[in-house]
């Protein structure tokens, strides 16, 4: 079974993300809810390429998705790599197209050969 590999669930909110996400890096997040068994339902996958923190307080309030995890990146390639992987296990219902590479770069989905020139 996939695993997003992030911290557990916490309500989307910018007291809570300050509190936990303390360290300005690169990372990874997923938005979503709880199902009726009461586990973390992704909805929707996504990346910072310098700083989580900033990338999730931009969704409160802009998102149906009461819920979030995280995790931090070593560098922003590092979170590309886990977006697409997220991307390709969970295929959240809000990701309607392929995580896009950031500008400049010429990485490659580790799933798929999507960015094949």
């Amino acid at each position: 079974m996939a695993s997003l590999n992030m911290q557990s669930s916490s309500i989307l909110g910018s007291r809570i993300i300050d509190s936990l996400i303390t360290r300005t890096l690169p990372g990874n997040y997923a938005l979503g809810r709880k199902n009726d068994k009461g586990a973390f339902e992704v909805c929707y996958v996504g990346r910072a390429d310098s700083n989580v923190n900033d990338r999730l307080k931009s969704w409160v309030g802009n998102t149906k998705w009461p819920l979030f995890k995280f995790s931090y990146a070593t560098s922003p390639k590092d979170a590309f790599k886990k977006e697409c992987e997220n991307f390709h296990d969970f295929s959240p219902p809000d990701n309607q197209v392929h995580p896009d590479r950031p500008d400049g770069t010429f990485w490659r989905c580790p799933n798929c050969n999507i960015f094949d020139s």
